[in-house]
């Protein structure tokens, strides 16, 4: 896309409520051109910017976008289908964000990520079809209560759709239950292992996993 593409695209759809899908195929171009042509027979899209990449430049196409500094309030979930309903409440909420960096992604979860038993790794939600994130920002952080409150009530209008747990880059302060419910019956074996590699619950400035003590309860987190 050369200069005066970029411009042309800037003036037509900068400032708009778009839907973008970012595809992601590893391999030789043809392949990547074989997958991706169903995608190309569902219409025009506003534009399109396919070719081959590392996969650095991937990872970090949309850091200027998104710089430091930025006030976030996430909720996520996953889901295995998207029905009639659900899909219907994305649209409402997604066509009117609060913010212009607000957003609401899908990921997949397929390929090799569901060819592995649920209880080989920690990762529990292998039977899920998407992970979905509701990311409210804004650079103000006056706005932090209407962000906050615009991705709790998304999360709720979509939440019974859900499988009832979220991935935990997508969590916020949502508790041990919300944690435990993620892992599902890997839990118990997560504090297992914290309790014999960081008893003091060292690590836990994240979503936590108290270590487990007396075979029983809970150590409390750390100061």
């Amino acid at each position: 896309m050369n200069t005066t593409e970029v411009q042309s695209l800037k003036a037509r759809l900068h400032g708009r409520t778009m839907c973008a899908v970012i595809w992601c195929v590893t391999g030789p171009i043809a392949a990547a051109e074989r997958a991706l042509e169903p995608a190309r027979r569902l219409g025009p899209p506003a534009f399109t910017m396919l070719g081959a990449m590392p996969f650095g430049a991937l990872q970090t196409m949309h850091d200027a976008l998104m710089p430091p500094g930025l006030q976030w309030y996430w909720k996520g979930d996953f889901v295995r289908e998207l029905n009639e309903q659900a899909i219907a409440e994305h649209v409402r909420y997604g066509s009117a964000l609060p913010t212009p960096l607000s957003t609401m992604h899908l990921y997949p979860i397929d390929g090799a990520a569901n060819r592995v038993d649920r209880h080989a790794t920690a990762f529990s939600f292998r039977d899920a079809r998407w992970s979905m994130v509701m990311a409210e920002i804004d650079p103000d952080p006056a706005k932090v209560p209407q962000i906050t409150r615009w991705a709790k009530d998304y999360w709720s209008a979509l939440h019974p759709y859900s499988m009832g747990a979220a991935y935990v880059n997508f969590m916020m302060e949502e508790g041990t239950p919300r944690v435990r419910a993620t892992y599902r019956d890997n839990f118990d074996r997560l504090t297992a292992i914290k309790a014999k590699y960081d008893p003091a619950n060292l690590f836990r400035v994240n979503q936590n996993i108290e270590p487990l003590t007396g075979g029983s309860g809970s150590r409390p987190a750390a100061p």
